[in-house]
């Protein structure tokens, strides 16, 4: 699926596109799960916010090895510069939705808000959609 939308700066526009959004199923109980997308823009930006309704608390997370071995850790914001794509992906970049209240199941369409902060530091946010794959992150079999 692909999300664009314009946002105004000053006398020009601006565009930001969103590509590919998934977030990976869950087990019934389960209380976080990532989210996953590539993310363009014309104009360099910021993604520096997150909401959902499935999720008590949504956050943009970054994982690195130290020492051997993978960390996870909560970041506030993620730059995308102008004309070039960030992959929020499993192992980098993501997002995580905390606090579940219910369980996200292959199939389900879950929408997400995601706050840029432009460069003469004004918000946008805009609305997508993203499908829940299995608990591998493999998409749903049409046949």
């Amino acid at each position: 699926m692909v999300v664009c939308l314009l946002l105004p700066v000053s006398a020009k526009a601006q565009t930001v596109e969103v590509k590919d959004a998934w977030i990976r199923g869950t087990v019934p109980a389960q209380k976080a799960t990532g989210a996953f997308m590539d993310i363009t823009s014309k104009a360099a930006v910021r993604l520096v916010a997150l909401g959902s309704p499935v999720a008590g608390r949504v956050e943009l997370h970054n994982m690195k090895m130290e020492s051997g071995v993978m960390k996870m850790f909560p970041v506030d914001g993620i730059a995308i510069a102008a004309g070039k794509t960030v992959k929020l992906a499993p192992g980098g970049y993501h997002v995580m939705l905390i606090d579940l209240n219910r369980q996200l199941k292959q199939g389900d369409r879950v929408p997400l808000k995601l706050t840029f902060e432009l460069a003469d530091k004004s918000r946008q946010t805009i609305d997508i959609s993203a499908e829940v794959r299995d608990i591998k992150g493999e998409p749903r079999h049409k046949h």
